[in-house]
């Protein structure tokens, strides 16, 4: 299996400005994310990563670490846009695969991400792939900043939500058994979906759950789903996150 994955990095941040750019020891945060999936050993085929930037900025930071990297346009009203233009940019195929790694994902698990798109290649039926992961709290089951996915027997999602699902009618103050999964925000797209993704009518469960994925359900696409045995590492959404992934690298 060949794939690419795409680092799309936007330099407007609201919590956290010039976000792709942050130093973690001595090297901007987007370069260290895509050193990191670099490192995966793609065990029958190559992987491509390129970062997909808004900014000459962060090509040039990039390119000083000879990150392959893509200028894309300002304007795009979310990431699966951006991505769609990188795809063109690259003259990818429609039947390829690309996955979306975050640029705040310097903790990222490259094996995971070989997983998530080894899945979609053996999925045939799916235009997406993605991950999860065990809740084993109440708090983060009740919590509507972590999103919970439900599958069928084949282990494609049914739904998205923050809202704790599935609920255990019998025992409501008690986390389901099995246990609830918690959705990992890393994908897989085959690119001829990718390129017809944004182009979609937005659906009515999506803009009122704030979840662009379920755009892809509610139009009649599967999303094959990888449980995770652990969850990944934590995203950088916050100076105090930065400060933490900082103390990381430099310990």
């Amino acid at each position: 299996m060949t794939f690419t994955i795409l680092i799309p990095a936007r330099l407007a941040s609201t919590r956290l400005p010039n976000k792709p750019l942050a130093d973690i020891g001595g090297v901007p945060m987007v370069v260290r994310v895509a050193q990191r999936v670099l490192t995966l050993k793609a065990p029958s085929g190559q992987v491509r990563v390129v970062v997909a930037a808004d900014s000459p900025a962060i090509v040039t930071a990039c390119q000083a670490y000879d990150i392959e990297t893509v200028l894309t346009r300002t304007d795009h009203p979310s990431g699966s846009d951006r991505l769609a233009e990188a795809c063109d940019i690259l003259g990818l195929k429609d039947d390829q695969i690309v996955v979306n790694v975050q640029g705040d994902e310097p903790l990222i698990d490259p094996e995971l991400v070989g997983k998530v798109a080894q899945l979609l290649a053996d999925q045939k039926q799916a235009s997406m792939s993605t991950a999860a992961h065990a809740i084993d709290n109440l708090a983060d089951f009740s919590n509507p900043n972590v999103v919970k996915v439900v599958l069928d027997a084949g282990g494609m999602a049914l739904y998205f939500s923050r809202a704790p699902i599935p609920h255990w009618r019998d025992q409501p103050a008690c986390l389901p058994n099995p246990a609830p999964l918690r959705h990992i925000g890393i994908y897989a797209y085959r690119v001829g979906f990718l390129r017809q993704f944004p182009s979609l009518p937005q659906a009515p469960l999506e803009m009122t759950e704030a979840l662009e994925q379920l755009r892809a359900l509610w139009h009649g696409h599967r999303i094959a789903v990888l449980v995770a045995t652990q969850a990944p590492g934590s995203g950088v959404d916050t100076p105090q996150d930065l400060e933490r992934v900082r103390r990381l690298f430099s310990s």
